[in-house]
Formats: structure tokens, sequence, C-alpha cells
């Protein structure tokens, strides 16, 4: 009888324990544009109230196009930033773009990524005549980010952040 009392009170113990909230982020900017701030070094996407943030130099997109397999390679760190945020609301280029940022929407929580690196792929956009180059489009891949903020962090092993395209 205590063997059976054991047992029971064993499982009843374990479909108590609670693991508390186990917050899982992510986000996911598939079919998103990439978009820029003439302004600044900001590319970014936004997807209703969530933004994905590069701030790196714009020399990291060269008018000229890498040798195949050789990716502009740039170091993630507290100068080329990625930042992930959430929005207590729908934001807009102009909110992003803007020198003084509107009072709302307000940030609602943000990640900021450490360690890895941004990978650039160049190649050259030609005109209707197939010999112009009229610009260049800019592959993006995020390789080894980590994510965090103070509660919580989540990370991506490789994560195509989309096509940039310049202008000449």
């Amino acid at each position: 009888m205590k063997k059976l009392f054991v047992l029971v009170a064993s499982i009843f113990l374990l479909q108590a324990c609670d693991d508390g909230d186990i917050a899982l982020e992510s986000f996911n900017f598939d079919n998103v544009l990439v978009q820029n701030c003439a302004s600044n070094n900001l590319v970014f996407k936004i997807k209703n109230n969530e933004l994905l943030l590069l701030n790196i130099p714009t020399s990291s997109f060269a008018n000229e196009e890498t040798p195949d397999g050789s990716p502009r390679v740039i170091p993630v760190n507290s100068t080329n930033k990625i930042i992930y945020r959430i929005y207590s609301d729908n934001i807009s280029l102009s909110g992003i773009c803007s020198i003084l940022p509107p009072a709302n929407p307000v940030v609602s929580n943000e990640w900021n990524a450490s360690g890895g690196t941004i990978e650039i792929i160049s190649d050259k956009l030609f005109a209707a005549d197939g010999i112009t180059v009229t610009g260049y489009t800019h592959n993006i891949r995020l390789v080894n980010v980590n994510f965090s903020n103070a509660e919580n962090s989540f990370s991506f092993t490789s994560y195509i952040f989309g096509n940039y395209k310049t202008n000449l």
C-alpha cells in the first residue's frame, strides 16, 4: 500500500510542477521588403508592429560585385548593430527615419544582437540593354547571431535578411 501511495503522490507532484512562463521569441520577416533611410545607415524590415534593423556603415554596400563564394563579412558588435523591436502599435518608414522619433508608437520590447556576422553578397544590376550597370543587389544574411534582452534570448544559425538594392 505504501508503494502505491508513493507512486500516486509522485505522479501528482510531477503534474503539479510549473516550469514558469517560457516565452520563445523569434521573428519572421519573410516576404517583407528591405527598406532604408536616405539620411543615415539604417537598413530595415517592418512588419506591422515589428522592426528588424541593421545599423551598419554604408560602405558595407560597396558598389562592386563580390567574388563567387566570398561574401563581404561584417562582425556584429557595438558599431555594427542588429536590433529587433516590437512596438505598441504599427510603425512606418517615417517613424524609423525621423531625426526626432515620434512619441507613438513606443518600443514595447527590444532585443540586441551580439556576436555573429552579417554576410553580404553583391551582384550587378543591369539596364534593359543587358550591358549598362544601373546598381547592385546586396543579398544580406545573418550568421550565428544571438538576440537578447533582460528577460530572454534567441538565436539564428543562419537567417536570410533579404535583398537590398542600391543605384549608381
